[in-house]
């Protein structure tokens, strides 16, 4: 069982950066690879980022690319997404997530454990 809890939303403006984490409980983080998800009202949850286990492999939505990275810390079992340029086409409740093997993917349907949500607001 991994428990996940993420922090770091909140509203900035257009062009502001946030970083959220999302905090994962477990002894054995480093052979979850964790993604980070997002849902908009009205819209279906999309793929944003993931990577694997040892945060070597990463993949990005194009909507995110060279804007959004994503890393992890495993000693501190901690997972990040480091938010830069925000548009406000990217307000959304941001989930992380993680699956249990190393291997990561795009699809939320393949990952088995949830946080919470964080609201990230983007005013123009």
């Amino acid at each position: 069982q991994v428990q996940l809890v993420e922090s770091g939303g909140g509203l900035v403006q257009t062009g502001e950066s946030l970083r959220l984490s999302c905090a994962a409980s477990g002894r054995t983080f480093s052979s979850n690879a964790m993604g980070w998800f997002r849902q908009a009202p009205g819209t279906e949850r999309e793929f944003v980022a993931a990577c694997s286990g040892s945060g070597i492999t990463t993949s990005y939505a194009e909507s995110v690319k060279g804007r959004f990275t994503i890393s992890r810390d495993n000693a501190k079992n901690t997972l990040y997404l480091q938010m830069n340029s925000l548009k406000p086409d990217d307000t959304a409740v941001y989930y992380c997530a993680a699956r249990r093997t190393v291997l990561l993917s795009t699809s939320s349907g393949l990952y088995l454990y949830w946080g919470q949500g964080t609201q990230v607001t983007v005013s123009s």
